[in-house]
């Protein structure tokens, strides 16, 4: 059973982060995104980086499309490149399986204005416009991972938190006084499917990924993701058919189990402790076991079948908590290669 990490890490150093990250996580490395750098280094700015002549530059409101390439530009490009220096000289020889992280087009349509101020979603061929721009951005983008890192097998991430608010209609137009009509699913599925076949035309595998509430699995699995990344806390028993679907189809199963509680962020104390904030190993199994069981899967099959990660990125914990999390995930994960059953047998 592999760990990694879901993108976001905490501090500004990307030396630290990559050594850090290929340290703990020796099965499924992940390149780190720093967002407490600042504008840039965040889900869309990183993203910005790599879009093909579609510009965007930082407005008081957020990300805007912009006439040419400025420093907000260039700003995102050299973050992007320091991390990548760092995570190459940190992989060397490495032969596992490596991700890397991408923003999904309808999170960027949700997030990025239009020069009038609106969000990108307003304009269908905005958003066309913009999904064909990342997909020859991300294609150079695998290509530059492959060469300093030629003997990994490339997993690409494609972080989709909005999606569930693109559907449901729930985002509030530039003036906030109504909301932008929702996305109909099948123009959601294609525009996803097209970026997943190029993911996999490239040679790396394509996962899609979101931490929040309602994620739309069947769409996803009709969009032809290889694998889902999910909070496995968020998971219900309504969410069970769903997955045994995706399951039963092939597609992998990424679950979130370790969680960083309240008191990482708000405690005055100067190192406070793991044992805390953290989810406890055993305890944070538990909800794959049960879920697995209600299914009706073989206890066996768990561990060839599911990824474990922290329930969502790590950009907000202190480097020393963002460190145990990924040790707890991987303690999880032996918690669950030694006893996948646990209470539950018999």
């Amino acid at each position: 059973m592999s760990v990694t990490g879901v993108g976001s890490y905490p501090g500004v150093d990307p030396g630290e982060a990559a050594r850090v990250v290929a340290g703990e996580l020796p099965d499924l490395v992940h390149l780190p995104e720093l967002p407490n750098r600042g504008p840039g280094a965040d889900l869309v700015g990183r993203a910005s980086a790599l879009l093909v002549e579609f510009p965007l530059e930082l407005w008081p409101s957020g990300w805007r499309v912009a006439e040419r390439p400025g420093r907000d530009t260039l700003r995102a490009t050299t973050y992007l490149s320091a991390d990548l220096d760092a995570f190459e000289e940190h992989t060397q020889g490495y032969t596992g399986l490596a991700k890397i992280q991408v923003a999904g087009p309808w999170t960027l349509a949700a997030s990025v204005e239009l020069r009038n101020g609106e969000r990108m979603l307003s304009d269908p061929g905005a958003v066309r416009d913009l999904n064909e721009s990342l997909a020859e951005g991300l294609r150079a983008h695998i290509e530059n991972v492959r060469r300093r890192l030629p003997h990994a097998t490339l997993v690409v991430q494609v972080d989709e938190p909005a999606l569930t608010a693109v559907l449901d209609g729930r985002l509030p137009t530039a003036s906030g006084y109504s909301r932008l009509r929702p996305v109909e699913e099948p123009v959601v599925e294609e525009r996803l499917r097209e970026l997943f076949r190029l993911i996999d035309t490239t040679g790396a595998v394509p996962v899609a990924h979101s931490c929040a509430a309602g994620v739309p699995i069947d769409l996803l699995r009709r969009a032809e993701a290889t694998a889902l990344s999910l909070d496995a806390t968020l998971l219900t028993p309504d969410h069970d058919e769903a997955i045994g679907t995706a399951v039963e189809g092939g597609m992998g199963l990424w679950l979130g189990v370790v969680g960083i509680g309240e008191n990482e962020v708000n405690s005055s104390a100067a190192t406070p402790s793991p044992a805390t904030v953290l989810s406890h190993p055993a305890a944070s199994v538990d909800t794959v076991r049960r879920m697995w069981h209600r299914i009706g899967f073989a206890p066996e099959t768990l561990t060839e079948a599911v990824v474990l990660t922290p329930r969502c990125g790590l950009a907000g914990a202190s480097a020393r908590n963002a460190r145990a999390a990924l040790e707890a995930a991987s303690a999880a994960a032996r918690v669950l290669r030694e006893d996948p059953e646990g209470s539950l047998a018999g």
